[in-house]
């Protein structure tokens, strides 16, 4: 099996890291291990790095490329379970964190998953577990319209949501949606053709705010942003690279909350919350792609990565 994928922003979160060749180390998204393939090349004999994906088959892949490397260790859960996953290796604080957000690159070329909208046939599915059981054809024929709208307007950015969470209802009261290509129909017909951007798919954002309600990408963010920081030894770091403005504004309040002594309302005469800074944001502005990454893995352009530091 052949788990392809480009790692985004690859030279930059290596070198965020900061990686000590004795250190431990998290790829809390190992992928198809282009990441992870990195960290190792920096590691001594007593370097440790755990590759995390709730994807069996992105574990899969990476205990093939990695196969004999005694400095890796393989965890098939999500990595928003994190401090789980650190107790039951005995692990207690960790030298850094990686979490590249978002779908892979094989994810979405592999027709049997349902993540693209390029494929007509495939079945509407987009769960990054295979073994969890909501699926986006769940989503689509069962949640009711309003529900779907603000999925749809909120996770996708798209404009015309209400009409294509309108027209998904009409559709699938005769019609039960199955694939890919039936919804990018009901997509295509809900969008005026004078406002269908040259050079974007219509049903793009309908298919990633699918995707993040299946997998529930949002949900638990900034609880495992705060117990990644909480597990950094001194001078340890996070690397986040983000594919989507809410996971970016997200990683952006926390890291911005983590540096600060006080969180009270300004308008309290004084701190009544106790809250002690954790470290600062190494990347006041996020990392981006460069132009000629962008040129070579058009999916990058909307990448983000925003670094912090343990104190």
């Amino acid at each position: 099996m052949i788990f392809a994928h480009t790692s985004v922003l690859l030279n930059e979160s290596i070198e965020a890291l900061n990686i000590r060749p004795d250190g431990i180390y998290v790829d809390c998204t190992a992928g198809g291990g282009g990441h992870s393939y990195e960290i190792l090349k920096r590691l001594g004999p007593n370097g440790l790095l755990i590759d995390i994906d709730k994807d069996i088959e992105a574990i899969s892949a990476c205990k093939l490329r990695f196969y004999n490397n005694k400095n890796v260790r393989f965890v098939h859960s999500d990595f928003k379970k994190l401090s789980a996953i650190l107790d039951e290796l005995g692990i207690d604080k960790v030298d850094g964190i990686l979490a590249d957000l978002g779908v892979s690159s094989y994810q979405i070329d592999n027709k049997s998953r349902g993540f693209s909208y390029m494929s007509d046939s495939a079945p509407l599915d987009m769960r990054m577990d295979a073994s969890q059981d909501l699926t986006a054809k769940d989503v689509v024929n069962g949640y009711e319209e309003y529900k779907l709208f603000t999925i749809i307007r909120d996770y996708g950015e798209e404009k015309f949501a209400k009409q294509i969470a309108h027209n998904i209802s009409v559709f699938r009261e005769k019609n039960y949606i199955e694939t890919c290509g039936q919804l990018v129909g009901v997509i295509e017909q809900s969008i005026p053709r004078s406002a269908q951007i040259k050079g974007s798919h219509p049903a793009k954002r309908t298919f990633q705010a699918l995707r993040i309600e299946v997998n529930k990408e949002l949900d638990g963010l900034d609880g495992f942003l705060f117990d990644a920081v909480e597990r950094l030894k001194a001078n340890g770091r996070i690397a986040v690279i983000t594919f989507h403005s809410l996971e970016d504004r997200i990683v952006k309040h926390c890291f911005s909350d983590f540096a600060m002594d006080c969180v009270c309302p300004p308008n309290l005469p004084v701190c009544v919350c106790n809250h002690r800074a954790k470290g600062y944001s190494v990347t006041k502005k996020p990392i981006t792609p460069s132009q000629e990454e962008i040129e070579k893995n058009l999916r990058s352009q909307s990448a983000k990565l925003r670094v912090f530091a343990k104190k």
